[in-house]
């Protein structure tokens, strides 16, 4: 099976590896979701239903919205669940046609590869600057503004993140926050770690010559992101900003279920 699969390739796979898809955006879709269960022990965690259709389809719907029009999803548990879903070109009402490309990470290795292990294994088939988001969070409101991919693009930094203030689930926070918009590594529970990481971000593709894996990550490695970003902080070449709209980490079948009753839709 084909590490990557996408319907509109011309030319094959190449050992195990499709064709540059240059995707500007990839959706984070491997995780087991333990502490979902027994939710998650039939559905992968991003394929759970809120307000009507798919935890990951509300950001793979805003990435449209924002003219991200070429995706890619890694898959690991139940992952085959993912693409006989959602395909490899689909059309939601009002907004432009979508390409998905998918990277197998459970059929290719048995596991997922952690973030910054899937990462580098799509990092040929993503673009130079690219958006990454969480298929497990809500944050109904984000838009994906390409005016915001072009100022991080001219900047001389390698990410840059959406904070959000530290949740209830969260209270000692991620990060802090200069006044000049450096993201800080703080420790958790700090005074000034005020922010969680929302998990969207715009990486360029040189942020991950730090990880030590080659593009591609033929060998499945599986690596943490956390460090990755608490390093480059450490080094100045980590912005951010602060989200101020409606935004949840579905990461419990209490705050599911939260959300769902607070449909007023």
């Amino acid at each position: 099976m084909s590490a990557f699969s996408h319907q509109h390739l011309r030319h094959g796979n190449i050992r195990g590896m499709l064709s540059p898809f240059d995707a500007q955006a990839m959706v984070l879709a491997a995780g087991r979701g333990e502490r979902m269960r027994p939710l998650t022990d039939l559905a992968p965690k991003p394929m759970l239903q809120v307000r009507g259709q798919p935890l990951m389809q509300w950001p793979m719907q805003a990435l449209a919205r924002g003219g991200c029009v070429r995706q890619l999803v890694n898959t690991a548990w139940l992952g085959e669940q993912i693409p006989a879903h959602f395909g490899k070109c689909i059309t939601w009402a009002g907004l432009p046609e979508v390409e998905i490309a998918y990277s197998h990470e459970g059929q290719d290795f048995g596991h997922a590869l952690e973030t910054a292990g899937g990462i580098v294994r799509a990092l040929p088939h993503l673009a130079e600057v690219f958006w990454v988001v969480a298929g497990d969070v809500f944050a109904p409101d984000f838009v994906f503004a390409p005016e915001s991919v072009r100022r991080f693009a001219a900047s001389t930094a390698l990410a840059h993140l959406w904070l959000v203030p530290n949740p209830a689930h969260n209270p000692g926070g991620d990060f802090g926050l200069s006044p000049t918009g450096q993201v800080l590594n703080l420790p958790k529970g700090a005074e000034a770690c005020q922010y969680t990481f929302s998990t969207i971000a715009l990486y360029k593709k040189s942020f991950f010559a730090a990880s030590g894996l080659p593009p591609g990550n033929p060998e499945g490695i599986a690596l943490a992101l956390a460090p990755l970003l608490r390093d480059a902080m450490d080094r100045g070449q980590v912005t951010g900003e602060v989200y101020a709209g409606a935004w949840a980490d579905v990461g419990t079948p209490e705050r599911l279920a939260q959300l769902n009753a607070s449909d007023v839709t």
